[in-house]
């Protein structure tokens, strides 16, 4: 038992099976820790009709860290529908339990590194290395929503102009999913991404926003991140609309690093950056709060892949490196880094996203190797 308490929520699908693949390598570079497991996803939906029960949440609480591997969600009458039949009609209604987590214990920036390891054959390009810097608790993703929209909601907004074109639409042929930001959540967002501009010697931070049509949002976002450019002199603040982004970043990726946005739109940038370095498979992220922190692949749950011992693992493995710079434990987050790098570089151990016949165990293995050499 070492000195740290660690949650590992292994959730849906192949969950379980890339957080496997991670604790090889955390045991490789001789990282000690209590392990305790909790309970999330789809089975506690479907037999309890919460898929973060309490008892998850207490645990969170007494840890250090989580690690967790991914979660099946559904739209809201399908997800109904799948409950056992004593939970049917009882009220319960679907939310994802990630997104629980980042609110709950406000989780307010979301990190996910998207670089290219020389050597695989998946590289848009081999000198990519971009960082996204995702708002992760308010925006589109912050639940306030509707659906049928009720009177009072209807007549608060209606004091917009803009709400005349729909006073004919009934309530239930209406729905209403709000786009909420605070200048508190702005700043932290802008100020992380300059901080690690700052710290790791990007020399731009892009805020990627859509000012000129989402204005009073997309504006404040901005507009912060112009003031708060002016602490930071020698890292050059670039703007950009998301769409122009998604554009720029398929055309010269190489010419962008540390990248700011809120966290609809966080999301479909880092989902493109990761594509650009070999796809899902590669693709990690931190969950990062002021007092603890829940790192992830960014993948799905793949459940066609369930028991195959077959999806890419990286991305888990280098969430676990996160969690350990996190934590302080530097040099064997350099030693997970560096063993990476050595396993793609040398092109012996593929899985199948790599063109490969490697299964997530064997990848698994060959890192654990090369970190324990490192």
């Amino acid at each position: 038992m070492g000195d740290y308490k660690i949650a590992l929520l292994p959730g849906d699908g192949v969950g379980g099976d890339v957080l496997e693949a991670a604790l090889k390598v955390l045991e490789a570079v001789d990282f000690e820790a209590e392990y305790l497991s909790g309970d999330i996803g789809w089975e506690f939906w479907r037999t309890e009709g919460n898929p973060l029960p309490d008892r998850t949440i207490e645990l969170l609480k007494e840890t250090d860290a989580c690690l967790f591997g991914a979660i099946t969600s559904k739209p809201k009458e399908e997800a109904a529908r799948e409950l056992v039949p004593e939970l049917q009609g009882k009220g319960w209604v679907y939310s994802s339990p990630i997104v629980g987590l980042r609110q709950l214990f406000n989780l307010h920036t979301n990190l996910r590194p998207c670089k290219a390891y020389a050597g695989n054959p998946l590289n848009l390009r081999d000198d990519i290395d971009l960082v996204v810097f995702r708002e992760n608790t308010e925006g589109l993703y912050c639940g306030v929503e509707f659906h049928p929209v009720p009177d009072a909601v209807r007549a608060g907004l209606s004091v917009h102009p803009k709400m005349k074109r729909f006073a004919d639409v009934p309530g239930e042929d209406l729905a209403i999913s709000t786009r909420i930001f605070t200048r508190k959540g702005c700043q932290t967002i802008i100020r992380a991404g300059f901080e690690y501009a700052k710290k790791f010697g990007y020399p731009t931070v892009t805020i990627v926003e859509k000012p000129n049509v989402i204005r009073e949002t997309s504006g404040l976002m901005v507009r912060e991140a112009r003031k708060i450019a002016q602490e930071y002199p020698g890292i050059e603040l670039w703007e950009t609309n998301i769409d122009a982004m998604c554009m720029w970043l398929v055309k010269n990726p190489q010419n962008y690093g540390v990248m700011v946005s809120s966290n609809m739109f966080g999301d479909i940038l880092s989902d493109l950056a990761a594509q650009l370095v070999g796809g899902l498979g590669f693709a990690c992220a931190g969950n990062i709060g002021d007092d603890t922190a829940v790192f992830e692949p960014t993948h799905g749950s793949a459940p066609k892949y369930v028991g195959m011992n077959k999806v890419n693992p990286i991305a888990t493995i280098r969430s676990a490196k996160m969690m350990l710079d996190y934590l302080g434990e530097t040099k064997k987050a350099d030693r997970i880094e560096a063993a990476v790098a050595q396993v793609i570089g040398e092109a012996r151990v593929r899985t199948y996203d790599m063109g490969g016949s490697s299964t997530t165990s064997e990848m698994a293995d060959a890192v654990a190797r090369a970190a324990k050499e490192a």
